[in-house]
């Protein structure tokens, strides 16, 4: 058995080139045949690729939550990155759907350099060189590293690497640290972005003082994850997770703690609070 074992190998080795260059191609045809069925299922479109630098995605949708949802219920965004407004700033708060939105825009761009149909009604796409992103929060115990040391190190990367050809995506840039530390932080990385490396950038933040910035940086665009008011009184909300042009003035943390079940004498007392310290309120100087 083994000398007849050995005789097949021998033989095969004769014809090792071709059976790898047919692997590759089979791999290649199943690839493809993935990216045509995934299209046809989801209703992707194919993107426009262009040696511009706008990126333009009409009514975008992000590939993997919406199959979570029921069909119909995810909301689409449009995003149009270009040479006029390249640093797009958006705040609102919790659970609004801001990180879905900068993420699905980061997979859309991944998936058109991969040659595979996006999930939009219509994409027109620049090739960038690096696609760089910050999110989510986690510490590395194993290496001795603190969540906003995780965080600051992975920032320091994205500043020293991106260039004007690449796609950055920035989630919640100072929230490891004291909101005075944290505020100017993520202020300095927008202006360092804005003046240097001019980069097409989506920033997601609830620091909502960073839309003043746009008086000052000429390439930035303020946009907000828009909301639905209820009862103003009763501080209560739904989410209409549309991405709408300009800031928001009000991070609506304790009406998201309300629907998180927080004990309603544990909401009021946050709302007095609030209130109380609105006065003293941080503002940046720009």
């Amino acid at each position: 058995e083994f000398n007849i074992f050995q005789k097949i190998c021998e033989e095969i080795l004769d014809f090792g080139e071709s059976i790898q260059y047919m692997a590759i191609l089979i791999a290649k045809v199943d690839c493809l045949n993935g990216f045509a069925e995934l299209a046809i299922a989801n209703n992707f479109t194919k993107p426009l690729i262009h040696k511009n630098y706008d990126v333009n995605l009409s009514e975008a949708r992000h590939p993997v939550v919406e199959k979570t949802l029921e069909t119909g219920d995810f909301t689409p965004n449009s995003t149009n990155l270009n040479q006029r407004k390249f640093v797009h700033l958006i705040t609102g708060p919790n659970m609004s759907g801001k990180s879905t939105y900068i993420r699905q825009v980061a997979l859309i761009q991944l998936l058109a350099q991969m040659g595979s149909f996006v999930p939009a009604e219509k994409a027109e796409i620049s090739i960038v060189d690096g696609i760089y992103t910050r999110i989510g929060a986690g510490d590395a115990l194993a290496q001795g590293l603190s969540t906003f040391m995780v965080e600051i190190i992975e920032n320091g990367k994205i500043l020293n690497n991106a260039t004007k050809d690449s796609l950055i995506i920035l989630d919640e840039i100072g929230r490891g640290t004291s909101t005075i530390d944290g505020l100017s932080i993520a202020r300095a990385v927008i202006e360092h972005i804005h003046d240097k490396i001019k980069a097409k950038t989506l920033f997601a933040t609830h620091f909502h003082e960073l839309t003043s910035l746009s008086q000052r940086l000429k390439y930035l665009e303020n946009y907000h994850v828009g909301i639905i008011s209820i009862d103003d009184e009763k501080h209560s909300f739904k989410f209409s997770h549309k991405v709408e042009l300009g800031g928001t003035d009000k991070s609506y943390g304790v009406e998201v703690a309300k629907l998180a079940g927080i004990p309603i004498e544990v909401i009021n007392r946050a709302n007095e609070l609030l209130n109380k310290n609105s006065q003293s309120q941080l503002k940046l100087d720009i």
